[in-house]
């Protein structure tokens, strides 16, 4: 079948790719507009592999939340530039992503990619992506989070660079309430604690922080003796800068998050959290405990 102007645009409208690529397309398949799709997608997964040498440090991150927020999914899809993380297909994309992550709970990432999404598969559907933008686009990290009675709240910050999952021990019973938990959500994506409470900080990492603390201070001259209350001292305000109901409020400087959290309701805590910074490379994201149901 000869190849028209025509079927080129409308496979281009279809798919997003070049001209060139669609016309390509159309020629392999003989002008069957179903089988130059599918040239298409394979063409994308296949340019995915020669693209691995180059940086995806953009991207975005997307949360979802269940109607009843007992269960929550926060994504992170990375790609080479800020002009396709802003293209509205990308975004509908990631959003996509979540949405499927919240609500199929896919076992893992094969599971995930090979979720029905109208006909598609998800994979099908990166696969087009990759094939209309020519660059790396990289599912980087998803989780979901289950509440068995308590209640999830995200945040995401503008410009969707930096999201929040944060589950309480309670629901809201007001809207000032939710408000208060909002506030604290942001409060983890300002702060950027590591822990929520004391207790949670793992021998290993105290171990470490007091021989730094010592050394520090011995190289400024004081004796072993005073160098180690120093480092003790140091490690109360490690708790009050990295564990989260220790931390200073960042809206009101008078009160601390656990403050806070005991004007929620009849008082609150927090199970646990998730932060994720667009492009970072440490895997200390996620507050105790780790399992997600």
């Amino acid at each position: 079948m000869a190849v028209t102007l025509d079927m080129v645009k409308s496979l281009r409208e279809a798919t997003g790719a070049g001209m060139a690529d669609c016309k390509k397309a159309l020629d392999e398949a003989n002008g069957d507009m179903n089988g130059a799709i599918e040239y298409l997608r394979k063409r994308g997964a296949a340019s995915a592999a020669k693209r691995t040498d180059r940086a995806a440090n953009e991207g975005l991150i997307v949360t979802k939340t269940s109607p009843d927020n007992t269960a929550a999914a926060i994504v992170e899809i990375n790609c080479e530039t800020d002009f396709v993380a802003r293209n509205e297909e990308f975004v509908q994309f990631v959003h996509t992503v979540a949405e499927t992550v919240l609500t199929a709970d896919p076992a893992n990432e094969e599971a995930l990619l090979a979720t029905d999404i109208g006909g598609k598969k998800l994979g099908d559907l990166m696969n087009e992506m990759l094939a209309k933008f020519s660059e790396r686009i990289v599912l980087k990290r998803y989780e979901r989070l289950q509440s068995a009675s308590g209640f999830i709240v995200d945040y995401i910050h503008t410009g969707n660079k930096l999201g929040v999952l944060l589950e309480f021990t309670t629901a809201p019973a007001n809207d000032n309430d939710r408000a208060l938990m909002r506030d604290i959500a942001m409060q983890i994506a300002a702060m950027s604690p590591r822990f929520i409470r004391r207790s949670d900080v793992d021998a290993a990492t105290l171990t470490k922080e007091r021989e730094i603390y010592t050394e520090q201070a011995i190289q400024q001259g004081k004796k072993p003796d005073i160098a180690q209350k120093i480092a003790e001292g140091r490690i109360e305000k490690f708790y009050q800068e990295f564990c989260l109901v220790e931390q200073t409020f960042v809206k009101d400087s008078g009160k601390t998050v656990s403050d806070v959290l005991k004007s929620i309701g009849s008082g609150a805590d927090v199970v646990r959290f998730r932060r994720f910074f667009l492009g970072e490379t440490t895997d200390s994201t996620a507050s105790s405990p780790t399992s997600n149901n």
